[in-house]
C-alpha cells in the first residue's frame, strides 16, 4: 500500500522528481565508478607481474625502477654492466633471470630487448604464462616479437618488417633504418604493458647501435633486470647482498613492496576523489530532502484528505520515507546500469591505451557496501521531511 501511493504521489510530480532523480543517479554513478576503477586499477598493476622475487637495476629509488623496469614509465638512472648481471645471476640461490634493455621505440611505443628467458619465466596475473597469438619467440639477431596492443594498433603481421628509433618519443630523427627487423611472433593479450612493448633480443639492441663492420653483439650493459630465486626464504638475504654488491652500485627491489609505497603516495588523491564524490551526494540527498520538505506545503490538501480517511500521523511519515527510499532506489540501479555500460564500451580503450585490465563485475563488497550506505544515507536526509509531516499531522490531530 505505501509503495503504490508513494509511487502515484511522485508521479504527481513528475518534474521535480525527475530532475531530483537524475541528481542522485549522477553523483551515485561518479562515487561507484570512483570506486570501482581504484580498486581494479590496483588490482591491474599488482597483476602486471607475478612470480618474480626481485628487481634489480642501478642505484635509485624503489618506485622509480619499478616504473619504468615493468610499467615502462620513466627512465633509468644509469645501466648495469653487463659482467655485474651475469656475475648476480650466476649464484647459487638464484634459479633464473630476465635481462631487460630499454631506451628505443617504434612509433610511440617502447621497445625491450631480452631473451628468450623471458618468454620462458615471465608471469603475470595469477601466474599466467605469455602466449602466442601468431608466430614464435625471436631466434634472429633482427627478429622481433609484438604485443598485442602494438600489432592490432599498428596492424602489423609477422612477416612485416619495422625499423626501430633511438629514444621513446612518439617522434624520433634518430631511425635505424638500416637495419630493419622482421616480425616473428605477436602474443596473446595480457592487459599489462606486454601488450605496448616490442621486444627484440639483446644482440638486436646492441646490433642497432653496433659500429659498422662489428660482428659481437654481446651486450656491455643493460637497464635492469629480473630475478626469480630457488627458495623464497633466501630473498632478503640476496637482496641484501646485491645491495651492498661493491663493483658497482645497485638497488634490489621487493615488487609488492614498491606497489605498496606506489599506493601510499596515490592514497592523497585517491582519497581526494572520494571525498568530493561523497560531498556530491550529499548534495543531491539534501535536495531530495529539500524536494520532499517543499511538497509537504503543496500537498496539504492530499494530506488532509488523508487525514480524514483516518490516515495516522505514522502514515504520514512512512509516506515520505517510502517516497525517498523508492528514488534512491530507482538512482541506484539506472547508477548501476550506466557504469556497466560504461566499462563495457570503455574497456577496451582503457586496456589498449592504459594497460588496465577493468572487470565489468561491478557487484563485489566495496559496491554492495556503498549501496546500502547510500540508502541509509537517504534515509536518515529525508527524516527531516518525514518528521515535519509527522508534526505536522500530529498538531492538527492534537488541535481537532
Amino acid at each position: 500500500m505505501f509503495i503504490r501511493l508513494a509511487w502515484r504521489s511522485l508521479l504527481s510530480r513528475k518534474g521535480a522528481v525527475a530532475m531530483t532523480f537524475l541528481a542522485i543517479t549522477v553523483s551515485i554513478f561518479v562515487l561507484l565508478g570512483i570506486e570501482h576503477i581504484r580498486q581494479q586499477a590496483k588490482s591491474s598493476f599488482n597483476n602486471t607481474v607475478s612470480g618474480i622475487d626481485l628487481i634489480v637495476g642501478a642505484r635509485t629509488g624503489e618506485i622509480n625502477l619499478l616504473l619504468y623496469s615493468v610499467f615502462r614509465l620513466g627512465n633509468a638512472t644509469n645501466n648495469i654492466s653487463w659482467s655485474s648481471y651475469q656475475d648476480i645471476s650466476t649464484n647459487p640461490k638464484v634459479a633464473w633471470t630476465i635481462p631487460i634493455s630499454l631506451g628505443d621505440s617504434h612509433k610511440g611505443y617502447r621497445v625491450m630487448g631480452t631473451t628468450t628467458d623471458y618468454f620462458k619465466h615471465f608471469r603475470y596475473g595469477q601466474k599466467q604464462t605469455l602466449n602466442f597469438t601468431q608466430g614464435k619467440a625471436f631466434s634472429e639477431v633482427f627478429d622481433v616479437v609484438l604485443g598485442a596492443a602494438v600489432a592490432r594498433e599498428l596492424n602489423y603481421q609477422l612477416g612485416t618488417q619495422l625499423v626501430l628509433a633511438h629514444g621513446v618519443a612518439s617522434t624520433s630523427f634518430t631511425q635505424h633504418d638500416d637495419k630493419p627487423f622482421r616480425i616473428v611472433g605477436i602474443l596473446q593479450p595480457t592487459g599489462t604493458p606486454v601488450d605496448q612493448t616490442v621486444h627484440v633480443s639483446l644482440r638486436g639492441i646492441e646490433a642497432v647501435h653496433a659500429k659498422r663492420g662489428q660482428r659481437d653483439f654481446t651486450p656491455t650493459t643493460i637497464t635492469a633486470f629480473m630475478v626469480g630465486l630457488k627458495s623464497k626464504m633466501a630473498t632478503f638475504h640476496v637482496q641484501r647482498d646485491i645491495n651492498n654488491y661493491q663493483p658497482e652500485p645497485l638497488s634490489a627491489i621487493l615488487p609488492g613492496v614498491a606497489l605498496s609505497q606506489l599506493w601510499q603516495i596515490t592514497a592523497i588523491m585517491e582519497n581526494t576523489l572520494i571525498l568530493v564524490s561523497i560531498l556530491v551526494l550529499l548534495a543531491s540527498l539534501l535536495g531530495l530532502s529539500a524536494m520532499l520538505l517543499t511538497s509537504i506545503r503543496e500537498r496539504r490538501r492530499e494530506i488532509a484528505i488523508m487525514r480524514s480517511l483516518g490516515a495516522p500521523p505514522s502514515f504520514l511519515f512512512l509516506l515520505i520515507q517510502t517516497e525517498a527510499l523508492l528514488i534512491t532506489l530507482a538512482s541506484s540501479a539506472f547508477a548501476l546500469l550506466l557504469l556497466f555500460l560504461s566499462l563495457l564500451s570503455l574497456r577496451s580503450f582503457l586496456t589498449e591505451n592504459f594497460s588496465l585490465s577493468i572487470s565489468t563485475n561491478i557487484f563485489d563488497n566495496n559496491i554492495l557496501y556503498l549501496l546500502l550506505i547510500i540508502l541509509v544515507s537517504a534515509m536518515i536526509t529525508s527524516m527531516v521531511p518525514a518528521i515535519s509531516a509527522y508534526s505536522n499531522a500530529l498538531q492538527k490531530r492534537l488541535n481537532n
